[in-house]
């Protein structure tokens, strides 16, 4: 496994230095200094990197499978920060020592073109990550954002190639401008598969809603099976699903969701969402028949990736009981008498969704089952208040620990209290695994 995350963050490092490497490593254009050829590389590793993050959200079962796709997201996420600094900081140098390279006016309709078409993809970069760091804040709906995210991040990858191709200083040459155009080419034939083609094979591989039921706290049960074809292959208990709801798959209306029900119940699937954001809200409104869409299975937050492990461990708050929910159907489906410590935090005692399944797992399996109220009913005789180092030490073995695997999954403060807890505790830091809260 590190090997493979090894050979891909290589990769990665490769694609976005070599295009720069070789055209400075080819006819460097005379009479220009060392910190305008600077300009010049961090303007080309920015327009790489912000290339590479289409590759990055293409969702490529090769590359998320080392790390996860939760892991590749932030990922993405924080890499758009950087290359957006570093195509500042190309302009910023420009803009400081080299004013008079950058044309009489700002005015687009004044300037020379390739001039405007570099600024035009900064503030459209710049647009695309401040849009998406703060789509709450800013109070745009998911679906809107989805759409405004991926006209920003198109057009501005076009201007900026527009504005290398215009410039010419290191394109000048037939060589270089090929190897430009080539790397364009790939970018934009990835883009088309994201875009046109994975869509298309979804289309052609059509589920149907068969179940809608209401469930404790908000939380409903989808239930879909597939409609003319096999279903899902190669499934482990606690990955998830992109899913899209009526709404064509090109519509850019699809939302992550973990699977709930254990691969033994293929082909039929089951989610368990909650009624929280500008989708899910509306989750009540589903109905049976209604046409679905799914691009799965993804995530490595599964029991299965990691069949040493003696003991199983889960801290899980509210609806991050989903993955966990998946895992132990699957073991109970199989007859999996390794023991299990599952740790479920919630604000109230009506507030525990599949309560009364956990009941009946926890009777059909080896599973020490703890509540962690933040509000207990009067006369509660469990654990209250958040999940603890003593709260942990008072339900897991002394020794051997190392033996367990934990998996976490929750809001990030519960998350992050937790994984502290266990570290202290003396669990290697790689049999403890968290799962990002929220993709999208």
């Amino acid at each position: 496994m590190a090997i493979r995350q090894a050979a891909w963050i290589t990769l990665y490092l490769i694609l976005v230095l070599t295009p720069q490497a070789l055209l400075f490593l080819g006819e460097v254009p005379p009479g220009r200094d060392f910190w305008w050829n600077f300009s010049m590389a961090l303007g080309f590793a920015g327009m790489a990197m912000m290339g590479v993050q289409f590759a990055l959200t293409a969702r490529i079962r090769p590359m998320t499978s080392p790390f996860g796709v939760d892991i590749i997201y932030l990922f993405h996420r924080y890499l758009a920060w950087i290359a957006l600094a570093i195509a500042a900081a190309h302009f910023g140098i420009l803009w400081l020592w080299y004013e008079d390279r950058l044309g009489p006016t700002i005015n687009p309709f004044e300037a020379d073109w390739e001039l405007t078409a570099g600024r035009a993809a900064l503030v459209l970069f710049g647009l695309a990550v401040v849009t998406s760091e703060w789509r709450k804040l800013l109070r745009l709906e998911y679906g809107l954002w989805r759409y405004l995210h991926v006209v920003l991040a198109t057009l501005g990858f076009g201007a900026a190639v527009a504005h290398i191709i215009g410039i010419g200083y290191f394109t000048a040459s037939p060589m270089n401008r090929a190897l430009w155009l080539a790397a364009t080419l790939s970018w934009l034939l990835l883009l088309v598969w994201v875009r046109l083609v994975k869509p298309l094979r979804q289309k052609r591989a059509p589920w149907r809603v068969v179940e809608v039921r209401p469930g404790r706290n908000d939380v409903w049960t989808l239930a879909i099976e597939p409609e003319g074809h096999a279903g899902l292959r190669g499934f482990l208990p606690g990955q998830f699903a992109w899913l899209t709801l009526r709404n064509s798959p090109f519509g850019l209306r699809e939302h992550p969701f973990t699977i709930a029900s254990a691969p033994e119940s293929l082909p039929r699937l089951e989610f368990g969402i909650k009624e929280l954001g500008d989708f899910t809200s509306r989750i009540g409104e589903v109905r049976p028949g209604d046409p679905a869409w799914i691009d799965a299975p993804f995530g490595v937050f599964s029991i299965d990736r990691h069949p040493e492990a003696e003991g199983i461990v889960g801290i899980v708050g509210g609806i991050g009981i989903t993955p966990m929910l998946s895992m132990l159907r699957s073991l109970a489906a199989r007859g999996d008498r390794r023991p299990v410590w599952l740790f479920y935090g919630n604000k109230g005692w009506e507030d525990v969704a599949f309560r009364e399944e956990l009941e009946t797992l926890a009777a059909r399996l080896d599973l020490r089952l703890i509540h962690i109220l933040e509000d207990p009913p009067e006369g509660w005789q469990g654990e209250s208040g958040f999940v603890t180092r003593q709260v942990l030490e008072a339900y897991l073995p002394a020794e051997p620990r190392p033996l367990l695997h934990c998996f976490l999954c929750g809001p990030t403060p519960m998350t992050a209290a937790a994984e502290q807890a266990l570290l202290g505790m003396g669990l290697p830091a790689a049999r403890i695994q968290t799962e990002i809260f929220e993709l999208a």
